[in-house]
């Protein structure tokens, strides 16, 4: 079985101040990354949507009233990513709404039997009386275009009016799967319905961006809730509390969110909706058709294991290489236009603050633990109005 790609080590970027300094600071560090990132996209566009970048980024101002109504300190982020790296603040929104884009054009090519496009993620979250701690873990395997391997980094974010945390994240992005200080981590899955037509919303990194701050699981919860989405996506939360719930969200408001909780204390979930989400067409399987794949086989070594899991058994399967080259653990095909492979691996204890992380294929790089020192350690605000225990 032959393997391509081999482990990397990804930037760990450390930011602080307000959000225009946050962002400048992430922009100048890892400005090389965000160029490669602005190149990639502008390729990925013209296969996807047939669309220049300067198409992209007229689609993408759309997204800046949505966005400045509900979260405007998200804009000073990306103005200041903008700022660092040199690039125009339409540059960096467009790199922000790159989902909205391109599973726009996948929904669209659904109807017109074109090519398929890059497939996404595999995500769990165990309880704890299923892990050999006695704690939650909760993780995924991101799986994305080839350019990845080169663009992640690993951001630390001190901010003073709301949780730290760490995300793994494309460089010029807002956010990706996250851990914060109030023991909150967010995983997630890709999805595309027929109502993913790029319409005005709050766009998924900024979504993913906004899960981040949140102190409590329900104030997760209400989030994805009380915006206007302007794509589907589905959100894996965990939290030290030993809570797990997962969202599946088509764009769209409150009634278009259907919630799924643990099964024998354990949630996996791949790329297409265990619910068929209300009053649009399941378009999912007609871009990621692995993902009934990857389900099983999560299905099968993560929520079905007999034994308790550890970080040691949750490589394994995450590694897992049934229907090669494609599966939980991916790999690239040459003969395909488009290639993707798993980018990355993380592993996450939302109890401890742990976060473990495999750069690149998990059947090749170990997990590794990341120290973040006292970052995550700082308790929310809300920890002063506890009872004690």
């Amino acid at each position: 079985m032959s393997r391509t790609g081999s482990p990397r080590t990804h930037p760990r970027i450390r930011v602080a101040g307000s959000p225009l300094e946050r962002g400048r600071q992430y922009g100048e560090a890892a400005r090389d990354r965000i160029l490669i990132s602005r190149a990639a996209y502008e390729k990925a566009f013209q296969r996807a949507a047939g669309w220049s970048w300067e198409q992209a980024s007229a689609a993408a101002a759309v997204f800046e009233p949505e966005i400045r109504a509900s979260y405007p300190q998200y804009l000073e982020e990306m103005a200041g990513i903008a700022e660092g790296a040199g690039l125009s603040f339409s540059d960096v929104l467009t790199l922000n709404t790159r989902t909205e884009v391109i599973w726009a054009a996948t929904a669209r090519q659904a109807s017109e039997e074109r090519h398929r496009l890059a497939r996404e993620c595999t995500s769990f979250a165990l309880l704890g009386r299923r892990t050999r701690s006695g704690r939650p873990l909760v993780g995924q395997n991101w799986d994305w275009l080839m350019h990845c391997f080169d663009t992640l980094v690993i951001l630390e974010v001190e901010q003073p009016d709301a949780p730290n945390y760490v995300t793994v994240v494309e460089a010029g992005l807002l956010a990706k799967c996250s851990l914060n200080s109030a023991g909150l981590a967010v995983t997630t899955n890709a999805l595309v319905t027929s109502g993913d037509r790029g319409e005005p919303g709050i766009p998924y990194h900024v979504m993913l961006r906004a899960l981040a701050d949140c102190e409590l699981l329900s104030s997760a919860i209400e989030t994805v809730q009380k915006n206007f989405r302007a794509s589907a996506a589905n959100y894996l939360f965990a939290t030290g509390d030993d809570i797990a719930v997962d969202l599946e969200a088509g764009p769209g408001d409150f009634f278009a969110v259907q919630a799924i909780l643990p099964e024998d204390g354990a949630i996996v979930h791949t790329n297409h909706f265990l619910r068929s989400p209300r009053g649009q067409d399941d378009v999912s399987l007609y871009a990621m058709p692995d993902s009934l794949v990857r389900l099983q086989r999560a299905a099968s070594t993560i929520a079905g294991a007999a034994e308790p899991h550890d970080v040691a058994s949750l490589r394994r399967a995450l590694s897992d290489h049934a229907d090669f080259p494609s599966g939980v653990c991916c790999h690239p095909r040459p003969e395909d236009e488009e290639q993707w492979a798993t980018v990355m691996s993380v592993i996450m204890d939302p109890q401890d603050r742990r976060m473990w992380l495999a750069s690149g294929h998990p059947c090749e790089a170990d997990f590794v633990e990341q120290d973040f020192g006292d970052l995550l350690a700082r308790e929310a605000d809300l920890a002063k109005f506890r009872p004690a225990s």
